[in-house]
């Protein structure tokens, strides 16, 4: 007899009403004797736990009676993709004895990837909740062998949505894919309890862009391997600059199948994606470098179908050539052509430091220049900057940094709409940042490919949009009048405690939720998170705080942007003073978004909910 068969019931307890409830190992069992035949279900319904037990049986289906969600009585499978199958077991009589053996069904790791599947197939967000707890939370306490066991790594639900994400959203890459990639790079800051939240958000994200579009096929590389990339790359370029997404397309799939590496594909993009000013108010160059960072994630083997997405983006952008504002009262463009045409023989002749921080570049006094009013001087401060042995690296640095404090000085007499502006510009520079890291090597997945390159090599276009950058920021002056006053070290302790005594830093940290449970506390979670940092309060734990508070309010698509790139502006300014003022800038900013109708985190917790075992349906 197997060790997992049990005795239940005896025939006599169906006497009555066909239905008999029993504990076993740990299982409660829903009994129901059909026919001439017992079936054994678990008695929670999959869908949100009300016991199965209350339901009715007809015509072999199983309706539970809360959601009225349907499974087939003999095997436990559902009719509604918004439940899961419920555990089916199988039955023995025995004389007027009714066992059920209990072995635990195979693979539970599979069948969750699928339900996954399913989720972002049929955009249910609850589905794609539940699939992501169960894959990655281990069950070591669990009794039942089926549900013991380690967790999934998160990067393989992430790269069923980038699949999923890359395949079947015909217009390329967008916001969902940006936030899943947002959400993954945000993953290791967060406590434990967060990640699968995170996950939940870029999936649903995923999946709720790309239901009701059609699916992308990526076009077949030229034939042969006659085309070198140098050649590859100047086609590709050309064929952006008349919008031909098809021509542009095969190129890219051409040079990925000739072998080009990471570097040289980031600088193929990157290259499109600033020969023309500040496309599309900086979102494909946006795009394109988390396109790079999902690949740091997935593998480079998904380069095909993730790089292909980008095109698109390039070849239909609207250029600010075509802009008022870049072009009157001030001809910013005609500055830039200027200035770049200075460019190759700057960085011919110059040598680099290749070591140069934001503190040092910040002696020159560049970043006011940045926030002033006069574009030249912008244009000319970055130039000098670059004769002087400044890395582009560096220089992109200070730029990013500069975006950010558009974002903390931003007044909120400002309308409220325009804390996007800000947005844009800070995103577009971290993109620029971390892009020419990946092309100059700064990063440890690209360093090895660009050794023998060096800083004197020919990827040099995406410097250009450090200067797009800069007029951008020149463009968006007009937020910061009047400045809001950023927050510096107090001259005394903070008070407050019982005794009026200096509060510890960690208690400043945790008015942050409070202060995000009401309207436009934009100033006062700015200045707690810089009285925690100037406190000396841990890095780890401000970022853990403001990803978990990013998490419980619904998506938005501009504030998950600006706290991803915030916090790789943190990371990378290390000790730096300035470090806190970026931080600031992502408080001050999820702040003014929040809070929201947290839709989204109530169906999370139903979902947490269900993963402990507890009754909804209960008070």
């Amino acid at each position: 007899m197997s060790s997992h068969l049990v005795k239940v019931a005896t025939l006599s307890d169906f006497a009555q009403t066909g239905c008999f409830t029993a504990q076993a190992n740990g299982h409660t069992l829903a009994l129901y004797k059909y026919g001439e035949n017992i079936f054994a279900v678990d008695n929670r319904c999959p869908h949100m736990g009300f016991p199965l037990n209350k339901g009715t049986v007809r015509d072999g289906i199983l309706t539970c009676y809360w959601h009225y969600a349907r499974f087939d009585l003999a095997t436990g499978g559902t009719f509604d993709q918004f439940a899961d199958d419920v555990p089916a077991f199988p039955v023995v009589v025995r004389g007027e004895e009714v066992w059920v053996d209990l072995t635990p069904k195979a693979d539970r790791a599979a069948y969750y990837r699928q339900r996954l599947t399913d989720g972002l197939e049929r955009d249910i967000p609850l589905v794609i909740a539940k699939a992501v707890i169960n894959l990655l939370e281990p069950r070591p306490e669990r009794q039942d062998l089926a549900s013991r066991r380690e967790g999934t790594a998160p990067v393989e639900p992430f790269k069923l949505g980038l699949e999923y994400g890359t395949r079947y959203r015909n217009q390329g890459w967008g916001q969902g894919l940006t936030i899943l990639t947002c959400m993954m790079n945000l993953l290791p800051h967060l406590h434990a309890e967060d990640r699968a939240r995170a996950l939940y958000h870029g999936l649903s994200a995923v999946t709720r862009e790309t239901t009701g579009n059609a699916p992308r096929f990526v076009v077949s590389p030229l034939p042969g391997t006659s085309a070198d990339l140098v050649t590859l790359k100047r086609w590709f370029r050309q064929f952006i600059e008349v919008r031909d997404e098809e021509g542009a397309e095969r190129c890219v799939v051409s040079a990925l199948r000739a072998g080009a590496t990471p570097v040289q594909m980031a600088d193929m993009l990157f290259a499109a994606a600033t020969d023309h000013r500040y496309i599309q108010i900086g979102h494909p160059l946006d795009f394109t470098n988390k396109a790079f960072e999902a690949l740091d994630w997935a593998g480079w083997e998904f380069a095909e179908p993730v790089l292909t997405t980008l095109v698109r983006g390039y070849a239909f952008a609207d250029r600010m050539e075509e802009s008022n504002a870049w072009r009157h009262p001030l001809d910013l463009v005609e500055i830039l052509g200027a200035a770049f045409e200075r460019l190759p023989n700057i960085l011919e002749k110059r040598e680099t430091t290749g070591e140069t921080t934001l503190r040092e570049a910040g002696k020159s006094g560049l970043v006011e220049v940045l926030l002033g009013d006069d574009p030249q001087a912008t244009v000319n401060g970055l130039l000098t900057a670059l004769e002087q042995g400044t890395h582009p690296v560096a220089l992109a640095q200070t730029v990013a940094y500069a975006a950010a404090l558009r974002i903390a000085r931003f007044h909120t007499a400002n309308e409220f709409g325009d804390w996007d502006t800000a947005l844009h510009t800070f995103t577009f520079a971290n993109a620029v940042h971390q892009g020419l890291r990946r092309i100059y090597g700064m990063s440890t997945h690209a360093r090895a490919a660009v050794d023998d390159q060096g800083f004197g090599g020919s990827y040099t276009e995406l410097i250009r949009g450090i200067f797009d950058a800069a007029m951008s920021i020149y463009l968006d002056r007009f937020l910061n009048i009047p400045p809001a006053r950023l927050p510096t070290p107090s001259t005394e302790p903070r008070k407050g405690g019982p005794m009026d005594n200096a509060v510890e830093p960690r208690a400043v940290l945790e008015t942050l939720s409070g202060l995000l449970n009401q309207q436009q506390q934009v100033n006062s979670a700015g200045r707690a998170v810089a009285d925690y940092l100037f406190a000396g309060g841990e890095a780890a734990e401000v970022l853990a705080t403001l990803g978990g508070l990013l998490l419980r309010e619904d998506r938005d698509f501009h504030t998950i942007q600006t706290v991803e790139g915030a916090f790789r502006q943190y990371q990378l300014l290390g000790d730096q003073p300035e470090a806190v003022y970026v931080l600031v800038a992502a408080a001050r900013y999820l702040a003014a978004h929040a809070p929201t109708m947290r839709a989204q985190g109530q169906t999370f917790g139903i979902a947490v909910r269900l993963a402990r075992g507890e009754n909804l349906f209960e008070e």
